[in-house]
């Protein structure tokens, strides 16, 4: 093992991209960034690594709307959505209006 990620035999790291929105990027301070994986994880796992990494981000998360590649998520429980390495993932906060 190395850096705590298991050893895949590859020099490529395999990544999931986050892109945040309005308030979701406001409570992280990024409007993008990867999480290195060491293969696929559930949506759920991802969103505890995000709020290990933005703890003020938990409420903020917690309510978001969730697009994995271009489809919305719903209702889904996201211990039961695979994320595979080199998926986006975007966190879209409820926006006011209409």
């Amino acid at each position: 093992m190395t850096g705590g990620l298991p050893e895949t035999g590859s020099s490529e790291t395999r990544v999931i991209t986050v892109r945040y929105w309005a308030a979701a990027r406001a409570a992280t301070g990024n409007a993008t960034e990867t999480v290195p994986v060491p293969g696929p994880m559930t949506l759920a796992e991802l969103t505890r690594v995000l709020v290990a990494r933005h703890p003020a981000a938990e409420r903020v998360l917690g309510v978001c709307s969730v697009l994995v590649g271009d489809q919305p998520v719903r209702s889904a429980d996201p211990a039961g959505v695979l994320l595979e390495p080199g998926t986006t993932v975007e966190f879209l906060p409820p926006f006011a209006g209409g």
